[in-house]
């Protein structure tokens, strides 16, 4: 599908969790997190919280979009950019736990995606007019992590495991952290909105393979993460779409 405005990318996203739910399709993981920051940015521009309302309406279209090829790609032939290919990938393997593929979609939906979109908001030296309210989006992203966190810790009671393992916040699990993630994608969003679009396709490029690497990385971290990834496994849902279910009404648990 293709989106026109954010309404539609809301609509969209919320007909992928509800098939996910009905057919225990474990992609509905990351597009209930997806629905839940889509709705908050929806929100927060109804309520004028951004400097350009009508901009960020645009941006968000242009974002959801790039999910939306990536996951009409994937179904249709296996197709689409690496990092989404590696993340699509795992859905089947039953050695994935609930927020590997959470972390999964938000590394490729911001290590590749968010600085694409970003850009072609505001191409060239427009590009630093939207710092503003590109930083806002860290402060509603923030808000919806940790009530879907709240959710994952009901479904997979030996998460904290990983926090004992590898000394870090449940943000910052299997080395990923959102914040340092938005920052990269800033700073590669200014890059592409002074290139030129030959350059800008050897840019995408390189952001893609890196996030397909690092893909791999959150996918099989190291060895002293590993058993602690097993019991947690273990010991979680299994049922998907009680997950997708659960996930999904996160923010509504939250406020």
């Amino acid at each position: 599908m293709t989106a026109q405005n954010i309404d539609e990318v809301v609509d969209g996203l919320a007909d992928i969790v509800r098939e996910a739910a009905r057919t225990g399709d474990r992609i509905g993981y990351f597009a209930a997190l997806y629905r839940q920051v889509t709705v908050e940015i929806r929100k927060a521009i109804h309520e004028g919280r951004f400097e350009d309302g009508p901009r960020m309406d645009r941006f968000d279209t242009l974002f959801g979009n790039r999910y939306f090829e990536a996951h009409d790609a994937w179904r249709r032939d296996r197709s689409g950019p690496r990092c989404w290919r590696e993340t699509f990938g795992l859905l089947d393997d039953s050695d994935t736990v609930i927020v590997q593929h959470l972390i999964l979609g938000v590394n490729a939906h911001i290590n590749l995606d968010l600085a694409v979109a970003t850009a072609r908001t505001s191409p060239g030296e427009d590009i630093q007019a939207l710092r503003h309210d590109f930083l806002l989006i860290n402060d509603i992203l923030a808000r919806v992590v940790l009530a879907v966190q709240d959710s994952v810790d009901a479904l997979s009671p030996l998460l904290s495991l990983l926090d004992r393992v590898g000394g870090r916040t449940d943000e910052q699990i299997l080395d990923f952290s959102i914040v340092q993630s938005r920052a990269e994608a800033w700073h590669n969003a200014v890059v592409l909105a002074a290139q030129t679009e030959q350059q800008q396709t050897a840019t995408i490029e390189r952001l893609d393979i890196r996030a397909a690497v690092l893909a791999r990385l959150i996918a099989r971290p190291g060895a002293l993460v590993r058993p602690a990834l097993e019991l947690i496994r273990h010991t979680e849902s299994d049922d998907a779409g009680a997950v997708i279910g659960h996930l999904d009404s996160a923010m509504e648990r939250a406020n």
